[in-house]
Formats: structure tokens, sequence, C-alpha cells
């Protein structure tokens, strides 16, 4: 992008500590412009309102430095200013919202509905299905799938949108220069095809541990909503979750078994007021979303499931459908006729369902669709 005297202005304000866009509004007035708040005298921006610590650092500013501009210069690269028509309005609403975003990717993705999917980052399998089962079938109704390209459920529901394939957007706890874990960086180049790598720290800002509740806000802002699968009592998941509810956002959790300790937060989160999701159309239904701007995602991933169908379904997943028959049957026989795990027949029974395979029936039992020829 084009490197504006404006726009190098934003790039030192958004790397000056305690500055939040309800501190800067007062002095961007009486300025006119970022470039000349820089050049506010300390009286004027105290009487701005602007605090002692925050007026050292403005007013000892550096210009930009040669990493930060050749990021700048390099295609698909954009800094967001608060002020840009393309900073999303929901983040604006967002207490705390940060006063700029580096973004890596089209910036206009940040405009589409979104859905945060966070959870845990030691998984269990059904975890992860989940997971990468629900961020498909939630883009494949049109919504973004956001999370924080975490190890396990981030990086699954990421996975998930990339397989309609859809938008993801990735909330990076790092500068966008540095990607964080390092064996996320083919998943941060698949990202950005189609999504955007966003983040609100100055270039070079390394993993620090206080870095991640930001970031959950950050993810939590720019989302609808939030879905937890598989989180600790104690989870960094639960903090976005929290700041979900505080922006006015809606909850969702799964819930699992009782003997999974990955269950325990998603649990207390309903006992404390989030939505209970068994499927799709419980989140969908609470959002009130509708999909009229996915018809082309939808039919693109119709056609890639025609495909996958005609070719062939995954053997596990043709075990469970056989052994189901076409009576209505509940978990525990599915159980006993496969031999699975009472976890693995529960995850595959959500992937069959969210896919069209089976549909549940009363007391808890599943029966299979029959198709017509």
């Amino acid at each position: 992008m084009e490197i504006t005297e404006d726009l190098a202005a934003w790039v030192a304000l958004s790397r000056t500590p305690g500055l939040s866009i309800r501190k800067l509004q007062a002095a961007l007035a009486a300025a006119g412009n970022p470039a000349a708040v820089l050049r506010l005298p300390a009286d004027a921006l105290a009487a701005a309102g602007i605090d002692p610590t925050v007026r050292h650092h403005l007013t000892r500013h550096a210009g930009l430095a040669p990493d930060e501009q050749r990021w700048l210069e390099t295609p698909g690269h954009h800094l967001l200013p608060y002020t840009d028509a393309r900073y999303p309005p929901l983040l604006l609403a967002t207490e705390g919202g940060p006063l700029a975003l580096y973004v890596y990717g089209e910036p206009a993705r940040l405009l589409e509905p979104q859905l945060a999917i966070v959870g845990s980052r030691n998984p269990t399998a059904a975890g992860t299905e989940n997971a990468f089962a629900f961020a498909r079938h939630l883009a494949l109704q049109g919504l973004a799938i956001t999370s924080g390209l975490a190890q396990g459920i981030d990086a699954a529901a990421h996975r998930g949108a990339l397989s309609v394939p859809a938008p993801t957007i990735a909330v990076l706890g790092t500068g966008i220069d540095l990607i964080y874990p390092r064996l996320h960086a083919q998943l941060s180049r698949q990202i950005v095809v189609d999504g955007v790598l966003v983040s609100e720290f100055p270039l070079g800002t390394p993993p620090r541990a206080g870095n991640f509740p930001r970031r959950n806000r950050l993810i939590a802002g720019l989302s609808l909503g939030t879905l937890v699968i598989e989180a600790a009592h104690r989870s960094g998941s639960l903090i976005t979750a929290r700041l979900a509810g505080e922006a006015g956002r809606e909850v969702f959790a799964l819930p699992g078994s009782i003997h999974n300790p990955l269950a325990r937060g998603c649990h207390r989160l309903i006992r404390d007021g989030a939505k209970l999701v068994e499927n799709v159309a419980d989140i969908l239904s609470e959002l009130n979303f509708s999909c009229l701007n996915a018809a082309p995602r939808m039919a693109q991933g119709a056609a890639a499931e025609a495909v996958k169908s005609a070719t062939s379904m995954d053997k596990v997943h043709e075990i469970l459908l056989d052994a189901l028959g076409f009576e209505p049957l509940d978990l525990d026989v599915l159980v006993l006729r496969t031999g699975f795990k009472p976890e693995q027949v529960s995850s595959m029974m959500l992937i069959l369902e969210l896919e069209g395979h089976v549909k549940s029936a009363h007391g808890g039992r599943y029966m299979r669709i029959v198709r017509s020829p």
C-alpha cells in the first residue's frame, strides 16, 4: 500500500502503549489528522486528556522502521485505522477495540459475518472432529470462521472452513510478521488465499503471555458469537467467551461427557447461560442468521460433497451407518454393534447428522435418512 504521512503516523500511534480510541479522539479532533497529532506539543496533548505516560511516547515517537516500511509496501499487507471504512463495525462497537489492525489478505473479509470457534490446544480426537465439522458446515451457511491459529481446536476450525473452501480469519497474539506456533506457517499461507491474518500488535511483537487475552478480545469483538468446543475449567477459551458476553455477543458451548475434563469448561458456560449446541441449526437460529449470501458457497460445497459421495465415504462412517440400519437406535447400541468408543460414536454421529445422513429421533436416538433415488 502507498505509504503516506498519515499512514506512517497511524503506525506510530498504534505502537503507543496505553493509547486507546477514546483517548485519541479528542487529540485527533484538535489536530485534524493523525500526522498532526504527533506534532502537538505536550501541553496541547494534556489539554486533550492524554495522560503523561502516553504523552511521553507521542512526543518522542520515531519514524517508520525499515522493516515496517518493507512490510507496508508488500502486496496484500494493510494497516486499517479505526477511521478506515474497512475497519469492522462490530469491533468498533466493542469496548477496548484497537486503534488499528495489521491485515494480511483481503480486508473486505473482515466485514463478513463471523462466528468464532475456540477451544483446547490439546483436544480429544472427537473435539477435533467436531471443530472441523461445525466450522465446515457453518462456513457453508455463509459465516466466516474466526479463531486464533493455535494448536488443537483453533487449527481444526480454520481447516474446516478451508475445506469448503470459505474465508477464515486468524487472529494472532504476535506481530503479524511472526507466525505462532511456527508449525502453522503452512496453514497461515493457506488462510490468506481466501481469508486474512489479523493482529493489533506492532510488527516484531513476540508471543508473550499477556498478548493472548488481548487477542481473545479481538476474536470476540470481530464475531457475532463464539462457540467453545472442549475447554478445561481454567482455559483461555473461557476468557474469549466471557469477553464475547461482555460485548453483547452470543456464547455457545458444545457439551461433552461428564468424564471428560475438557468438557468442564463448556458445562460451566452452559450453567452460566451459554446456549447449549447440538447442531448448526442451534447456532443459526440463535443468531437469526440468514444465509442469503451463501448460495455460491453452498453450491460449491454441495458439488464437492457429490464428488465425495460418488467416490467413497470414510470407511468408519460406513461401518457406523451399516450398524444403524433403518430403525431408530441409541448410541449405546451402536457402541455394542461397532466396538467403537462411546466418544467416537458420538462424534461420528454428529458429523453424519451435519452431512445429512442421519437425523435425531425421540429419546436421544438416531435414524438413518433414506434418500429417494
